[in-house]
């Protein structure tokens, strides 16, 4: 198992230090599914949710998130995000939320790519609650990250 690194060795939480690392392009991908009832799926695409358009309104949410994990998540760097592109798409019976987030820095953007997906899930989840209270939300995870010296990671 490898180590642990946001553990000291007296097992105290720490902030891995990342100032002796290169800067380099990086780039990180996750996806997340929240799934609906039917009537909850139709209002979503015709937008006529009481809320208002419930894509839209969650794609701005998951690129604000992305934005701010470093305040969320107490042991992430704030890091400069270059770029966040964050795709919903109505299918049969959920919703497929994918988020790329992109930055040139020492540390890479996985947990601002995950928790884009998990914003906008959440979001959608908030805007509909009171048409379908059995939603779920589901599979969220990294597909794929690139930049670092580990080069390009996919998932399988």
């Amino acid at each position: 198992m490898s180590e642990l690194t946001h553990i000291d060795a007296a097992g105290n939480a720490r902030m891995v230090e990342v100032g002796d690392k290169e800067i380099t392009r990086r780039s990180a991908t996750a996806e997340g599914r929240i799934f609906l009832s039917p009537d909850a799926l139709g209002k979503v695409r015709d937008r006529s949710a009481k809320k208002g358009d419930v894509l839209t309104v969650a794609q701005i949410a998951g690129i604000q998130a992305a934005k701010r994990t470093g305040e969320l998540i107490p042991l992430c760097h704030p890091l400069p995000i270059d770029g966040v592109d964050l795709l919903l798409e109505a299918r049969e019976d959920h919703i497929h939320i994918v988020a790329t987030v992109r930055c040139t820095g020492r540390t890479g953007v996985e947990m601002e790519a995950m928790t884009a997906v998990s914003v906008a899930a959440l979001t959608v989840y908030d805007m509909l609650k009171a048409v379908d209270r059995g939603m779920y939300i589901d599979g969220i995870r990294l597909v794929e990250k690139s930049g670092g010296r580990s080069g390009t990671w996919r998932a399988s």
